[in-house]
């Protein structure tokens, strides 16, 4: 994959209707000399701009996440939104849900008619918490779908190798061991996020995994635990418009 690659496009087998599409660190060279905040940030928004642009979405929707378990339902746009969440959710067509990530794994999710979807932030914390059987749980109540009917794609993030976990003890649990590497010190938070995925009902054939890890590839992504990092990709999930499916 080159380095100047943009954007990783994702597509649910039998759903060319829904979008997926997660970023790189493929900035402007302004915004990578500069290296602030504010320049990464902006680049970021031009490349969600791009995409917005280049699928014809009415708009997009991000909000503060904060490592928690709420999971938030949209109906339109709303830039000036100040609600935290890690998890997204809308049936509207046309708005772009947007997850902001630098190591933790941004997690897309569609029902299998492709008529609801969200766009999930997992953190470690996350992952501890358990907040995908929540997320899964209410997503299925509120659209009235089974969890056997759900597609799930996990997108760039840390992977097991770079997953070190020095406090293990401390900051996970003993029902966590099956997943950490005593010698290496290291958590295998992709199989954790699969495994809780499966056992929230998503069945294994619906469950896909883009294993590009951010820490390993500097050249493609940003990555806090690398470089204690400014810089955010995003994963995006959409349904798109019918007119635009013409």
């Amino acid at each position: 994959m080159p380095s100047h690659c943009r954007y990783i496009d994702f597509k649910f087998p039998g759903l060319p209707h829904i979008g997926c599409a997660f970023t790189t660190r493929a900035v402007s060279a302004q915004a990578s000399r500069q290296h602030s905040p504010e320049s990464l940030q902006t680049a970021l928004n031009v490349d969600l701009q791009n995409l917005q642009n280049r699928h014809g979405l009415l708009g997009r929707q991000s909000v503060h996440q904060v490592h928690g378990s709420t999971l938030l339902f949209l109906d339109r746009p709303d830039e000036n939104r100040r609600e935290e969440a890690d998890a997204l959710a809308t049936a509207r067509s046309g708005l772009a849900l947007v997850i902001r990530t630098a190591d933790c794994q941004p997690i897309l999710m569609s029902d299998l008619s492709g008529s609801c979807i969200a766009a999930m932030h997992v953190g470690w914390r996350g992952n501890r918490a358990e907040a995908l059987l929540h997320w899964v749980q209410t997503f299925c109540r509120s659209f009235g779908v089974r969890p056997e009917e759900l597609l799930a794609v996990r997108g760039p993030s840390l992977s097991p190798a770079r997953s070190e976990f020095v406090h293990f003890a401390q900051e996970w649990g003993t029902q966590f061991l099956p997943y950490f590497n005593p010698k290496q010190q290291t958590m295998d938070l992709w199989r954790l996020t699969r495994d809780q995925l499966f056992r929230a009902g998503l069945l294994q054939e619906h469950v896909f995994g883009l294993d590009l890890c951010t820490y390993s590839l500097p050249e493609l992504f940003y990555s806090h635990r690398r470089d204690r990092d400014l810089g955010r990709q995003a994963g995006i999930i959409w349904i798109e418009q019918p007119e635009s499916m013409s």
